[in-house]
C-alpha cells in the first residue's frame, strides 16, 4: 500500500526530483540525513504498518512497538529495517524516477501491469507483430551486487547511504534447518548476488538494474535498427519487433551475458502474430474475431491461467461448507480484494481502433 506522503516529505521529494532532472550528471552527496529525518521515518513507518507485514525473525510486530511506544522504539531490528528501507526509498525514488524509461511499468507511480498490457497491445496494432517472450531465471536472486552498486553510485555519492544499501544486500537470511529449529545463512553475501526478498527497497533496486538492459537496447541502436520496443514489468518482459525477431533474440542473449543474468531458455521464444499467440502479465495476445462482423483483429483477453485463478477464487468463496454464513462474512475483505483484482482482467479491453490481422 502506498500512502500519500505528508507535505514536508512531498516538498523534499519534489526538490530532489527537480535537482535530478535539472542536473542529469549531478551525484547526490548528502542524502543519509534525509533518510533519518523524523517526518520521513514517520511516513515510512505508516507505510510499513499499512502493509500489515508479518513479524520478522525476532517475532516482534507493530502491536509490540505501539505497546512499547513509537517514540521510545529503538531496538526491533526487523521492522526497523523495513521502516528505514522505506524511508530510503522515499528519498531515492524521486532521484531515479527522473531517468527511469517509460518501458518499465513495475513499482512506479502512474504505471501498472495494465499500462504494460496496453503498451504491448498498442505496439501490436502498429505492426510490431514479431514478439520475443523473455524470461530470466531467478532475476531477483541473481542481480550482481557490484554492478548494481555502480548503478546506484551514478547518482548517489553519499558514502553512508551506499554503505547502508550494501549492508542490506549482504544481510543474512533465516531458514528452517529441518530439525525444528532455525539457521542463518548468507547466500547473497557469499555469491555477491541478489536483492533481499520482500524488502521495501528491492523493487527500486531491481528496476534500477533492469534499466541497464532497457537503456542498453536503445544505446546500441537495436530499437531503431530492428524497430523493436521493450515492455517490462519487473522480471517479465517482451520485445515487440517490426524487424527480425531472430536477430533481436541473438542480441538480447549477448546483452544478458554482459549483465550477468541468465535467460530461462525453456520459457523464452519467438512468437509470430497472427499465426501464434503469447501470454504476458495474465493476458493472452493474438487474433480475435468481432462478434458483430466476424472480422479478425489483434486483441487481448484473460489468459487460461488467469481464468483458472478467478474460477478457483470464486469456488473457494462459494464453497458449500460456508453457505450457512452471511455473504459478507463468507467472502470477506481479502476474498473480495482477490476476486476484484481478477475481475479487472475483464474490464481492460482492446482499443476500438482495431487493425485487421488477416
Amino acid at each position: 500500500m502506498i500512502l500519500q506522503p505528508p507535505a514536508s516529505v512531498q516538498k523534499l521529494q519534489m526538490a530532489l526530483q527537480a535537482k535530478a532532472k535539472g542536473s542529469p550528471g549531478y551525484r547526490f552527496y548528502l542524502l543519509y540525513d534525509k533518510v533519518y529525518r523524523k517526518d520521513v521515518l514517520d511516513h515510512a513507518y505508516r507505510c510499513c504498518r499499512a502493509n500489515r507485514g508479518a513479524p520478522g525473525v525476532d517475532q516482534q510486530d507493530f502491536a509490540d512497538i505501539e505497546k512499547y511506544g513509537e517514540e521510545r522504539w529503538l531496538g526491533i531490528p526487523c521492522i526497523a529495517d523495513r521502516v528505514v528501507m522505506t524511508a530510503t526509498v522515499s528519498v531515492l525514488a524521486p532521484i531515479f524516477e527522473v531517468n527511469m524509461p517509460a518501458e518499465q511499468h513495475a513499482y512506479r507511480a502512474n504505471f501498472s501491469a495494465h499500462t504494460a498490457v496496453r503498451s504491448v497491445h498498442g505496439l501490436i496494432t502498429t505492426g510490431h507483430t514479431q514478439i520475443i517472450e523473455g524470461d530470466l531465471a531467478g532475476y531477483f536472486d541473481s542481480i550482481p551486487h557490484a554492478e548494481l552498486m555502480k548503478s546506484v553510485a551514478r547518482r548517489v555519492s553519499d558514502r553512508h547511504l551506499l554503505h547502508l544499501i550494501k549492508m542490506w544486500l549482504d544481510a543474512p537470511v533465516e531458514e528452517d534447518d529441518r530439525k525444528g529449529g532455525k539457521k542463518r545463512t548468507t547466500p547473497n553475501k557469499d555469491s555477491g548476488r541478489g536483492v533481499p526478498q520482500g524488502a521495501p527497497i528491492s523493487p527500486l533496486l531491481s528496476n534500477l538494474y533492469m534499466r541497464r538492459f532497457v537503456l542498453g537496447w536503445r544505446q546500441r541502436g537495436l530499437e531503431s535498427r530492428l524497430q523493436s520496443k521493450i515492455v517490462s514489468y519487473a522480471d517479465d518482459y517482451v520485445i515487440c519487433c517490426k524487424g527480425s525477431a531472430d536477430e533481436a533474440l541473438v542480441e538480447m542473449r549477448k546483452m544478458m551475458v554482459r549483465l550477468k543474468l541468465t535467460i530461462n531458455e525453456a520459457k523464452t521464444r519467438v512468437c509470430q502474430l497472427p499465426q501464434e499467440r503469447f501470454d504476458f502479465l495474465g493476458y493472452d495476445f493474438g487474433r480475435c474475431y468481432s462478434i458483430k462482423t466476424g472480422r479478425a483483429y489483434f486483441g487481448t483477453r484473460p489468459s487460461k491461467k488467469s481464468l483458472s485463478r478467478i474460477i478457483g477464487a470464486i469456488h473457494q468463496c462459494t464453497d458449500r461448507r460456508t453457505t450457512w454464513q452471511e455473504a459478507e462474512v463468507s467472502i470477506g475483505v481479502k476474498a473480495q480484494s482477490q476476486a476484484g483484482g481478477l475481475v479487472q482482467l475483464f474490464l481492460v479491453r482492446p482499443s476500438e481502433s482495431r487493425l485487421p490481422c488477416d
